[in-house]
């Protein structure tokens, strides 16, 4: 039986396996579409040239490695640590709502390393993530707290209120904090927003190791999380040790969000809207939904910046405000959907 079962599944391996390539394949297109696109479009020619053989005499190399490389690379990160930190909430809590920006993770990053920054001067890429993993896990307890002590406890429509209250509470106070100092925080309003303006080398090659780290975790766990989303009952009957699988579920979520706020800010939704189009189509199965959204993620937030940064060249748009612009129609939608 467990012979004619695997050779059932061959078919449906193959042709995932022949997706991600594919998915690798369009994103790296992508990589190379961004690179060449901006204020003043370079030739894939000149993109070899930089690439291959880096001359800091040349204008348009310099473009290449100072600006638009660490930008794209940042793009990928983000994007593939936000889908990835929403599809393993939305598996641990079977909320299709769940995301570090409704749950308020990203507001709670966001708020550690505004106080890191505006208050303390805390400008290194060394204690950055640090700073936003506090604030996201400090946030994502209270989150938890308030809706356990609401009225039916920790129920979907409880976390997402919480979520949304937790995170305008956030806000406001960070609108406080720039009205009493203008000037120490007028630095900070384009990276509230989720812009990958101003992305460096030197910030993504610190943290890209921990966000790669992260992700392995999240792949090696895969089939747990896929049998953790049947019910902690089932989960337990086969074996898994739901607590502290959880724990080291929720700490891959935090790392993901709080490196993803360090190199780009709080860019909304990305973890809401990918997940949801991963599943639609390869199903449950996190064996598949984890890579996916890895790799998707990553072509995703790549493809907004690129409009973020021509629709209406040579003056750009926040990433963050264009995925808003994406993400919540979706958001209302799902909440719809779920309220029924």
């Amino acid at each position: 039986m467990n012979s004619k079962l695997e050779q059932l599944k061959q078919p449906e391996k193959l042709s995932y396996s022949l997706a991600v390539i594919a998915s690798v394949a369009i994103c790296s297109l992508l990589f190379m579409l961004h690179l060449s696109l901006g204020a003043k479009p370079l030739s894939y020619a000149v993109l070899y040239q930089s690439l291959s053989s880096f001359d800091n005499t040349n204008f348009n190399h310099m473009i290449i490695h100072n600006i638009r490389l660490p930008r794209a690379l940042v793009a990928m990160a983000v994007g593939a640590s936000l889908s990835v930190a929403g599809a393993i909430m939305q598996g641990v809590t079977r909320n299709p709502l769940a995301s570090p920006s409704v749950l308020g993770l990203l507001a709670g990053a966001s708020f550690a390393v505004v106080i890191g920054l505006g208050l303390f001067d805390i400008t290194s890429p060394l204690y950055t993530p640090w700073i936003a993993a506090l604030g996201a896990a400090t946030a994502a307890i209270l989150v938890l707290a308030i809706a356990t002590a609401a009225p039916g406890g920790a129920t979907t429509l409880n976390l997402t209120l919480s979520g949304a209250a937790i995170s305008a509470l956030l806000a406001a106070l960070i609108s406080v904090m720039q009205l009493a100092n203008e000037d120490d925080f007028d630095d900070l309003r384009e990276w509230l927003t989720g812009s990958l303006s101003g992305s460096s080398l030197q910030s993504f090659y610190y943290i890209a190791p921990i966000v790669l780290l992260a992700l392995t975790v999240a792949v090696l766990l895969s089939r747990k999380i896929t049998v953790l989303g049947m019910g902690d009952e089932i989960a337990k009957g086969l074996g898994v040790k739901t607590f502290g699988l959880k724990v080291q579920l929720l700490l891959i979520v935090i790392v993901l969000t709080a490196c993803s706020v360090a190199l780009a800010g709080p860019v909304g939704f990305v973890g809401l809207v990918i997940p949801h189009v991963i599943r639609f189509f390869v199903g449950a199965d996190y064996r598949w939904v984890i890579p996916f959204c890895a790799i998707i993620g990553a072509a995703f937030l790549l493809s907004v910046d690129i409009v973020a940064r021509t629709v209406i060249s040579p003056q750009e748009i926040s990433t963050g405000i264009i995925t808003a612009i994406i993400g919540a129609p979706l958001f209302v939608y799902l909440v719809k959907m779920k309220l029924r």
